[in-house]
């Protein structure tokens, strides 16, 4: 029985140490890369575990670049996973634009990766544009009428912008107001009605996508509704205030014509409390003359 559980403990330990054996010399991993016509050295696929560097990861992106025709270097790759990139989304990225003849080169993968875009995505909406809905945008003609358009951008990804290039919020914010200048400046709604492709026109020559990380392909109004009168909203609203402020000064006239006449009736009131008390010293001063001899009987 010792035997037995001594012949256990020791397959055991032998299989534990050749799974750290496989770990630490992936030879499964330096095959799949030595048939798929890739140059990279078992010492090298060792000292990837050290650096904290998936060996599959790199070994993936070189086999994936070689099919592809693309040079790739393993220290660029390493070197990428180590600035905090993702080397499968790049090497995708390179893979996609080169069958689709579109420029690209690693240092701008790498860059437009490290900057938070996800570049295979921008490769494939080079390829294939991608619609973007707006959301209602609400706009004045000069006639007062409100209209409430939705539209459709239709958007292709520039790959020279993608660094330091707006994003889809400004490409929609200049879009809305691009809709909402044209509209206002129609003299009626009826014409924006008859002919809504004219607000197309006029926003794409505009240039909204100036300093974006996207080329306007075309703009379509896929929808107009009829709003409010705001003109007449309007002009009800200002002949109410104008109401209230005619009512304000006039009850400010009546305040003041009540305050004066009360004023007035103070001073008349005062001037006969004057006269009636002249009226009773008259009768004092005579007889203080009468007592001091200064008035007579005959006087």
């Amino acid at each position: 029985m010792e035997g037995i559980g001594l012949y256990v403990v020791i397959i055991i330990a032998s299989i534990i140490g050749l799974w750290i054996i496989l770990y630490l010399i992936p030879i499964g991993l330096w095959l799949s890369a030595l048939v798929s016509g890739v140059s990279i050295s078992l010492l090298q696929l060792i000292l990837m575990r050290w650096r904290k560097i998936p060996p599959p990861v790199i070994v993936r992106a070189l086999i994936e670049g070689a099919k592809a025709g693309i040079t790739l270097f393993r220290n660029d790759l390493e070197a990428h996973y180590l600035a905090g990139g993702h080397v499968e989304n790049v090497v995708h990225a390179l893979v996609a634009a080169n069958k689709a003849n579109i420029e690209l080169s690693f240092n701008m993968a790498t860059a437009i990766d490290l900057a938070g875009r996800n570049v295979f995505e921008a490769v494939q909406m080079s390829v294939t544009p991608k619609v973007i809905d707006t959301p209602p945008i609400a706009a004045v003609a000069k006639d007062g009428i409100q209209l409430i358009s939705k539209a459709r951008v239709t958007v292709r990804a520039n790959i020279k912008q993608l660094v330091g290039g707006a994003g889809e919020e400004t490409v929609l914010a200049r879009v809305g107001e691009g809709i909402v200048s044209s509209i206002g400046s129609a003299n009626s709604y009826k014409a924006v009605l008859e002919k809504p492709d004219s607000i197309s026109k006029l926003v794409l020559d505009k240039g909204l996508d100036a300093g974006t990380a996207f080329e306007i392909l075309s703009i379509d109004i896929a929808d107009i509704d009829i709003g409010k009168n705001i003109g007449a909203k309007l002009q009800m609203d200002q002949a109410n205030a104008d109401k209230n402020i005619a009512q304000a000064k006039a009850e400010e006239r009546r305040a003041m014509a009540v305050a004066s006449e009360q004023e007035m009736t103070a001073k008349a009131q005062e001037a006969r409390a004057k006269v009636i008390e002249a009226e009773v010293e008259i009768p004092l001063a005579m007889a203080d003359a009468f007592r001091e001899g200064n008035l007579g009987i005959v006087d």
